[in-house]
């Protein structure tokens, strides 16, 4: 090719190189001009949406801050500066500084959360006490690859302080009647409304702040552990204000940010209530573990929920085992092995239909189970009010008894009032016929129907006024039935006579239970006896007296001529020219007639003690000389018979106040008796004793003695003796000893001789002795008598 046309060839590309480049240089600034307007569309877009966030920040009460990778502040905070003034407080320097100040306030309280929050990205909330008016809320959190802080007032956040007293929920709160209160993550009072404020004695929330006022240490500790666990807490609480103690369940609420709300409700009635129901339930148990009856309590699980210390004791079961609350089923089974239930032949049936109770409405009837020791026990079944069944077992085996017994008594008492004669009849106190015999109806010729059917006691007077016609019998009768006055219901008695001629007596008895007892009895009989009796008497006083005439008179007759016949006896003895027989022969007259003298004179004295009329002259009377004379006048007689006669006295004995007369003539006839009993070589002894109220005379000789059978009415009068005697000796010798106070006695055995002794009180204290005048001088006269 030409040197032209490769120069045409080149010129001409290196035109449509420079072409192609100036339109490719065109096509890229046109695509640089939509880029760079694009870019700068964008910047302005990006630089009004921060324009705009900034303000969405600023525009609300809190403040954020940004924090870099090692954990400082990446920049000021962002927020109302207001906020960011009281966040920084006095340490408040440069724009730049700000986040630095607040960050290291942050960092005295939460370093820990924050540094967690960068360097794992934990996020976190609580609440921050930055000494100023109010709590603070803060909040960590991670986005888009930076660690954010956010602060706000907690009254913006959670309705607390002034803030919230103006918004409804705060008015709720502070209108609420019981007490509730905010304490924030630092521990201190927040909020709290007008009742709480009420109770622990303050004017504002401010002023219990400031005064460190709490509801109760005990509740605060509840708050504080609600706090720091992040769970609801609930507890009770005793206070004392005001005078009174109440009572309070306190609820603790964790509210976020390390709040917490506390309620505390008022329960001193409830517990109050429960307190006393449970007092009523002790004293309930515990009067029920006093009654004699055994008591069971099945709860509705048919469980033993109760039982008292007689049901352990009736059916002798361990204290443990009950405490282990078992069934009724393992009760019914246990006491079925002990053999403390009811014998019976199917077990199992028995066993369910006790079961069956449990669904039963109301009380079934009473039951009684025969047990095998012999014991009989009344079971009492009915619901219990809060579920279950109550049991209650009584041990009637003695009642059993003793209703068999009582039953047993009113049919004997029936039959021995029927076996009476007398008419009997019991009347209550209402007045009404309680029983009678059948002697009642036989005296007032009255049937058991009329009867049953006049049944009080009017309408029984009504009929026994036509035997007995005596208003005022009935009338006094009534006031002793109906009148419940003590003093009309005394025993009363008296008589009347019937229309048909008879004497009915007639008494009242009150009884212990009120009734009284009227008995009627046909005394006619009696009456008629008793006046023979009394003719009778009458009688035998008028033969008495003809009788005491008689003796007297027939006594000084027969003196009379025993004293001439004595007289001439004497007289015949002292002759000298009477032949020595005819001497003897009237000396047998004289012994004769002076014995007959004796015994005239021991009859005369009976007849006086008998009729009463015998007096004793008393006087002191010597042991020893009465003993010495009675013994020289019968001595004789005993050494006669060849005998001995000793004589045994105490010496220095005190005299004793008696009728010597009569001791003497007491003496001298068991001497005689004595004498006339003992044989030759025999011994009469009498003798004396002192015991400590009395004087033992004893007569004693050494005779044939008396035999037993004759011992017993050897004192008895007129009684033939083998001894010979009028018969009437011994017993004037007892009436006697008698008549001064004292008594005699007899001791003998048949072949060895008799002893017979008088015992004689010290001093006499018999009615036949006549008074005597006292020897004592009073104590003044007898001064006056020495003093003159």
């Amino acid at each position: 090719m030409a040197e032209a046309d490769i120069a045409y060839v080149a010129t001409a590309g290196a035109a449509g190189l420079a072409l192609a480049v100036s339109a490719w240089a065109l096509r890229l600034r046109a695509r640089l001009n939509a880029t760079t307007a694009a870019a700068t569309h964008q910047r302005d877009a990006a630089l009004t949406d921060l324009g705009r966030h900034d303000s969405m920040l600023r525009a609300f009460d809190d403040v954020s801050l940004a924090l870099t990778a090692t954990g400082e502040a990446s920049g000021p905070p962002i927020g109302p500066g207001e906020l960011i003034d009281r966040l920084s407080g006095s340490d408040a320097g440069a724009a730049g500084d700000m986040g630095v100040v607040v960050l290291a306030r942050l960092k005295q309280t939460h370093a820990g959360q924050i540094e967690a929050l960068v360097e794992t990205g934990k996020g976190f909330e609580g609440l921050i006490d930055l000494n100023d008016v109010e709590p603070w809320r803060i909040e960590g959190r991670v986005a888009g690859g930076a660690a954010w802080l956010r602060l706000s007032p907690a009254s913006r956040v959670m309705l607390t302080g002034a803030d919230a007293t103006e918004s409804g929920l705060a008015m709720l709160g502070d209108a609420s009647p019981i007490p509730t209160w905010v304490v924030d993550g630092a521990g201190k009072l927040a909020w709290a409304n007008r009742i709480w404020l009420h109770e622990i004695g303050a004017e504002t929330v401010v002023q219990a702040r400031e005064m460190s006022l709490s509801f109760d240490r005990g509740a605060d500790a509840l708050v504080a552990e609600a706090g720091r666990l992040g769970l609801r807490q609930e507890g009770f609480r005793w206070t004392t204000g005001g005078g009174h103690r109440r009572a309070w369940r306190i609820i603790a609420e964790p509210a976020g940010g390390g709040a917490v709300i506390a309620f505390a409700i008022e329960v001193t009635e409830a517990e109050e209530t429960r307190d006393t129901l449970r007092r009523h339930v002790d004293a309930h148990d515990e009067t029920l573990n006093h009654l004699a009856d055994a008591v069971a309590i099945f709860g509705p699980s048919k469980r033993l929920a109760f039982h008292n210390t007689a049901f352990q004791t009736l059916f002798d079961l361990d204290s443990a085992w009950l405490d282990e609350r078992p069934t009724h089923a393992e009760l019914l089974d246990r006491l079925r092995q002990r053999r403390r239930l009811p014998e019976v032949m199917d077990y199992a049936g028995w066993k369910a239909r006790e079961l069956d109770f449990y669904g039963a409405a109301q009380a079934s009837p009473d039951d009684s189970w025969s047990l095998p020791d012999g014991r009989t026990l009344r079971v009492v079944r009915q619901p219990h009010p809060l579920g279950g069944i109550l049991l209650i077992f009584s041990d009637i085996t003695d009642e059993l008894n003793l209703r068999s017994r009582f039953n047993a008594q009113i049919q004997v008492q029936t039959a021995t009032l029927d076996k009476l004669n007398d008419a009997v009849a019991v009347f209550g106190s209402d007045g009404r016929l309680r029983l009678h015999n059948e002697a009642f109806e036989d005296f007032w010729n009255l049937t058991g129907e009329r009867i049953a059917a006049s049944n009080d006691f009017d309408a029984i007077a009504e009929l026994c006024k036509a035997t007995l016609p005596d208003p005022a019998l009935w009338l006094g009768l009534k006031a002793r039935v109906a009148d419940p006055d003590p003093e009309s219901r005394i025993a009363i008695s008296g008589e009347g006579r019937t229309l048909d001629g008879r004497v009915a007596a007639w008494q009242t008895r009150p009884l212990p239970d009120g009734a009284t007892l009227v008995a009627f009895s046909d005394v006619t009989a009696r009456r008629g006896l008793e006046q023979a009796l009394v003719q009778r008497e009458q009688a035998l006083a008028e033969s008495q007296a003809l009788k005491r005439e008689f003796v007297g008179s027939v006594s000084y007759e027969l003196r009379t001529p025993l004293t001439t016949i004595v007289g001439y006896s004497e007289l015949l003895e002292t002759m000298a020219d009477l032949p020595e027989r005819s001497r003897q022969h009237a000396g047998a007259i004289r012994v004769a007639a002076s014995q007959l003298a004796r015994s005239i004179d021991d009859v005369l004295d009976m007849a006086q003690i008998d009729a009463g009329e015998m007096e004793l002259s008393l006087g002191d009377v010597s042991v020893s000389d009465l003993l010495g004379q009675a013994a020289e006048r019968i001595r004789p007689k005993v050494e006669g018979r060849g005998a001995a006669l000793t004589v045994l006295c105490e010496p220095g004995m005190k005299p004793i106040r008696a009728d010597a007369h009569r001791i003497d003539q007491a003496l001298n006839h068991l001497l005689e008796n004595a004498a006339r009993s003992v044989s030759e070589g025999g011994a009469v002894t009498l003798s004396a004793e002192t015991g400590t109220s009395e004087v033992r005379l004893a007569v004693s000789d050494s005779g044939r003695g008396i035999p037993y059978h004759l011992q017993a009415h050897v004192f008895d009068r007129f009684v033939r003796r083998e001894r010979g005697g009028p018969g009437v000796g011994l017993a004037l010798v007892k009436a006697l000893v008698e008549l001064h106070g004292g008594w005699a006695e007899v001791e003998s055995e048949p072949g060895k001789g008799a002893a017979f002794i008088l015992h004689l009180p010290l001093s006499v204290s018999s009615a036949a002795a006549a008074p005597e005048l006292p020897l004592e001088v009073p104590a003044p006269a007898a001064a006056e008598a020495v003093a003159s």
